[in-house]
């Protein structure tokens, strides 16, 4: 019976090529970050409230216009068809299902108009859950102008922008294997360039790419912006002057640089920095119901998840990835309740402890985002 994430990982490791296995899991260099993202959760504990007389609890939320039934978002993760043939057509019914925003990865194996299709089927008659779409700009402004069109005109309700990747991270183990390109058949449907008779063009990790990006970003499009990947609180700050509308606290899963914070460590930090003026949506190290608890506590207005994800859909397609969400929503309502709370307003830091860090955050400042 599957009642854990990683009881998904260890039945989808029974299905998949342990090269694609290795995709997955991998992370840059000796995997530290990999391994303390998710230690770093470990180490919190929670302080719960009792006879707070709270009988109906709510996980609904709102980040920047985007309505959503669950505060735990789908990070972008590429490659889906690698594991089941439908790909991100299944994964965005699953979301869609249980009420949860899917972030599109750039490197999808499905064009984002199938995408946003599949979930308008799924929606069964309702509003479908939001989509958003991860860009790397590219610089070649053009194509990127015509990435920012696609996803607007498909119904995307922002862009999550990945700035942490001036050049690919180093994934040791993807280099062992030889795994340097999808194989035949498959290919990322949102770099093929039509100026160019339909060549798949590679996407570029540019050190180029600078501020003046952004604010040319931010003047060609309406669509929310978010920065993904942005660790230092001096690089929130910025965001903020540059107009960027949120930010996704991600260090990449650990697979850029190696040896970066666990981001829930750094959460504290880039909540103070940009001071409630706009939301945070972290990602990393996510496998509990327990940890979006802490998260959300600690100044998150969600959380995302990546690999989990990936191994629900190599185990059981659509129906694993409903299954997990399920089964997450399941665990922080349980939560919630034994901490006193009747809805994701009601975490705040004073429920959390850290006994390694320096125990600042019961006098911090209240979470900020706009959720409801």
């Amino acid at each position: 019976m599957l009642m854990t994430v990683q009881d998904f990982e260890t039945a989808a490791r029974t299905r998949l090529d342990p090269v694609h296995a290795d995709f997955i899991a991998g992370g840059a260099g000796d995997e530290i970050t990999v391994r303390t993202n998710e230690e770093a959760f470990r180490r919190l504990r929670l302080l719960p409230r009792v006879l707070r007389g709270n009988t109906e609890r709510s996980l609904d939320i709102t980040v920047l216009g985007s309505r959503a039934r669950t505060p735990i978002l789908l990070s972008p993760t590429a490659f889906h068809k690698l594991l089941v043939e439908e790909g991100e057509l299944a994964t965005a019914r699953a979301a869609t299902a249980l009420g949860a925003i899917m972030i599109v990865s750039m490197a999808s194996t499905v064009a984002v108009e199938d995408i946003a299709e599949a979930t308008r089927g799924a929606g069964g008659g309702g509003d479908p859950a939001p989509l958003w779409f991860q860009l790397y700009l590219q610089p070649d402004l053009e194509f990127t102008r015509s990435l920012v069109r696609r996803a607007t005109d498909a119904g995307c309700t922002a862009l999550v922008v990945t700035v942490d990747s001036p050049v690919r991270g180093a994934h040791e183990r993807d280099l062992r294997n030889g795994f340097l390109d999808l194989p035949e058949g498959l290919r990322c449907e949102h770099m093929v360039d039509p100026r160019e008779g339909g060549r798949v063009r590679p996407i570029a990790m540019s050190a180029e790419i600078s501020w003046t990006h952004i604010d040319w970003l931010r003047g060609i499009t309406s669509l929310p912006i978010l920065l993904k990947g942005a660790l230092h609180p001096e690089d929130a700050r910025l965001a903020v002057r540059h107009g960027v509308d949120g930010l996704l606290l991600s260090n990449h899963g650990g697979r850029q640089l190696d040896t970066v914070p666990a981001t829930i460590e750094l959460l504290p930090e880039i909540h103070a920095a940009v001071a409630g003026r706009i939301p945070i949506v972290l990602d990393g190290g996510v496998r509990r119901g327990t940890d979006v608890v802490k998260a959300l506590a600690l100044g998150a207005s969600a959380v995302g998840i990546g690999r989990p994800v990936m191994w629900a859909l190599a185990e059981g397609g659509e129906k694993g990835v409903r299954r997990l969400l399920e089964l997450l929503r399941e665990e922080l309502d349980q939560a919630l309740a034994l901490c006193g709370a009747s809805g994701v307003q009601d975490l705040t830091p004073d429920l959390v402890r850290a006994p390694v860090w320096p125990p600042t955050y019961a006098s911090a400042t209240p979470p900020g985002g706009v959720v409801s």
